[in-house]
């Protein structure tokens, strides 16, 4: 059984960050197991052009997900919060299977329940083709 997910709602600027780094953290480990663990049991998302509910939706959206992106490396900054609600504003990068590397830009609206796991979840991604020179997110952020 999941319990709650600090930093809880209602968010202040220092704990609406702490949530993004945490989120931008796990998204790193690229392991669908631990980062569905964040969400509501039934929670609800739309990432591009798909709808998923609940953990096992995600979990397999996640796997599907990290078997093309080859070595994913994420950042997210905070955008705006509320009580309950934070907007995020990310990129990543990736390689695809024939070796070709994108950049991701995207937003994300988030809704969090009161135990601090997220219940919504809204991304808008836009990729880029880019040169591995071009290259700018290599890894984990640094402490």
């Amino acid at each position: 059984m999941t319990t709650g997910r600090p930093p809880l709602p209602p968010f202040t600027a220092e704990t609406a960050a702490l949530k993004v780094r945490a989120a931008e953290d796990a998204w790193n480990t690229r392991d669908p197991e631990k980062v569905a663990l964040a969400y509501t049991p039934d929670s609800v998302w739309r990432n591009r052009d798909e709808f998923l509910t609940g953990r096992d939706e995600i979990r397999a959206f996640l796997r599907r997900k990290w078997e093309k992106e080859h070595d994913y490396a994420l950042r997210k900054n905070l955008w705006a919060f509320t009580e309950d609600r934070i907007a995020v504003r990310f990129t990543y990068e990736w390689r695809d299977g024939d070796g070709q590397w994108w950049r991701s830009h995207g937003n994300e609206l988030w809704e969090f329940a009161p135990d601090g796991l997220m219940r919504r979840r809204e991304a808008s991604i836009n990729d880029l083709r880019i040169s591995e020179a071009d290259r700018t997110i290599i890894g984990p952020r640094a402490n």
